[in-house]
């Protein structure tokens, strides 16, 4: 029982420290964040922060990478709501629409990318960390359940995957325009209305024909 405890205290110190860095370096940046106030927002002495992390550019990393792991289950759970268009398709994917865009337009989303886009420069290589772990796999997944409605004649898709980019980019371009980078925050109302409308043009091209 004390060593599982104690493996449970070092993933929470763990979960914490990579919590507070989140926090930091996205107030502050990469340059002018001090791994003493990454320490004292965890709660956690310094030193322990470097004896989970080894250094500031590795603890870095290790964020951008469980930020990138986080979204991709949050958006992993929207898209499996599209296991089953049932008689509805169209609200269907109206719900799978407007729950993606509150994962797009959350406080931390918009906080990650306003990071990433402070240090690409530095850290080029962590685009493809975002891509690679979340945002293509979170693609992927999408495909498949559009090749499956295609497959039951609810959809006509001759490429899965690029309707399922083309989808991401119907809801995320007008949720850009109307969140300046995540400085004003978009109404649920206004989510709404942008996947409602995401939807109708992306079933005149994908939809069935009746």
């Amino acid at each position: 029982m004390s060593g599982t405890a104690t493996a449970r205290g070092r993933i929470d110190k763990r979960q914490a420290i990579l919590d507070a860095a989140f926090t930091v370096f996205a107030r502050e940046g990469y340059a002018q964040a001090g791994v003493d106030v990454i320490a004292a927002e965890a709660g956690v002495a310094k030193a322990t922060v470097y004896s989970h992390y080894g250094d500031k550019e590795s603890l870095f990393r290790e964020t951008v990478s469980a930020s990138a792991d986080r979204a991709l289950a949050e958006n992993l759970a929207v898209v499996e709501r599209l296991t089953g268009a049932g008689d509805d398709l169209r609200a269907t994917l109206e719900t799978v629409g407007s729950k993606l865009l509150e994962c797009y337009c959350a406080d931390r989303s918009w906080a990650l990318r306003r990071l990433l886009a402070a240090e690409t420069g530095q850290f080029p290589d962590l685009l493809d960390v975002i891509h690679t772990r979340a945002a293509d796999r979170v693609a992927e997944a999408l495909a498949d359940r559009l090749a499956r409605l295609t497959v039951s004649g609810h959809l006509r898709t001759a490429d899965p995957l690029l309707a399922a980019d083309q989808f991401f980019a119907l809801l995320s371009g007008p949720a850009d325009k109307r969140a300046r980078l995540g400085t004003r925050r978009t109404p649920d109302a206004e989510l709404r209305a942008i996947a409602e409308a995401a939807v109708d043009t992306f079933l005149k091209a994908f939809g069935a024909q009746g």
